[in-house]
């Protein structure tokens, strides 16, 4: 099976790793393309087999899976590029949330999904949010689905939840490392600990309680009440972050969600509303 990546930035890059690593691919099966050919020949020195090229088309040209790495406002260009080499056998597959499945399959006629990636698939695990588009067949669902959990955990959802979905499992583990890096810093500050030594016990502390919630069978309700005994020192802990967060997520919510509906009217209009209303774009006004 040939995979193509459109993108070898960040996610691109960490994919195309992840799944090397986790044996689902191989890199004579893997032909990827970056603006910057420098970026993905680097890839290629490390993975020997794996092909590059500069051009979009090319890389997409006859592969079965076609992964879109590219930041949301450059989709108009890459899909351009690529409408006229993409057949209805293909599976294209966006990686950025705010592109609509509908914007894609207005425009090219291959089938369509969109697959949210998170940072922790580096370490093969954490979440994949999978949304599949009008095109896409129960097989070509199995074979995706098959592909991500070798690197992850799929988690098929409705793109309309796709942004508070990201929230938690891709923009998720930065929310929380920044957590962690505050309660690190003051315990540091306040106390005779070294930052370090709090950060690697904040670590393993997360680590542990992830298996707790995924394996243990607790959910977060339980867990609590196995920690937090009455009139204990952690129920009193708890009582003060009940305080202090009572509005922070829902603000962090609120955000996310402006600068989501933001990028959302940046490409309708990238992408021509008349098109996405089924008219051609090059019909005359």
């Amino acid at each position: 099976m040939k995979v193509a990546f459109i993108g070898t930035g960040s996610m691109g890059s960490l994919l195309i790793e992840a799944f090397l690593r986790s044996g689902a691919l191989h890199p004579h099966f893997i032909c990827a393309s970056n603006r910057s050919l420098q970026k993905a020949e680097l890839l290629a020195k490390r993975h020997p087999g794996l092909r590059v090229t500069g051009s979009n088309a090319e890389a997409a040209n006859g592969s079965q899976i076609v992964f879109l790495c590219v930041k949301p406002l450059d989709y108009p260009a890459v899909i351009q590029e690529l409408a006229g080499v993409l057949d209805e056998r293909q599976i294209v597959v966006s990686i950025t949330s705010p592109v609509q499945i509908r914007m894609l399959e207005a425009r090219i006629p291959s089938k369509v999904a969109k697959i949210i990636p998170s940072i922790t698939h580096s370490a093969l695990s954490g979440a994949s949010l999978c949304i599949y588009g009008s095109r896409i067949q129960p097989e070509d669902r199995l074979l995706l689905e098959q592909l991500m959990s070798s690197i992850s955990v799929p988690v098929a959802i409705r793109e309309t939840e796709t942004r508070i979905a990201s929230d938690i499992a891709s923009c998720g583990p930065a929310f929380i490392a920044f957590i962690l890096q505050q309660w690190a810093e003051a315990a540091a500050r306040h106390t005779g600990i070294g930052r370090a030594e709090a950060i690697v016990l904040g670590a393993e502390m997360l680590h542990g309680t992830g298996k707790l919630l995924t394996e243990g069978g607790f959910s977060p309700e339980e867990l609590q009440r196995r920690v937090a005994v009455p009139g204990g020192v952690t129920a009193e802990g708890i009582a003060v972050l009940h305080s202090s967060l009572e509005h922070v997520f829902a603000g962090l919510i609120e955000t996310t969600h402006r600068k989501y509906d933001e990028d959302l009217s940046k490409l309708d209009d990238l992408f021509g509303r008349r098109l996405l209303n089924g008219t051609a774009d090059d019909e005359p006004d």
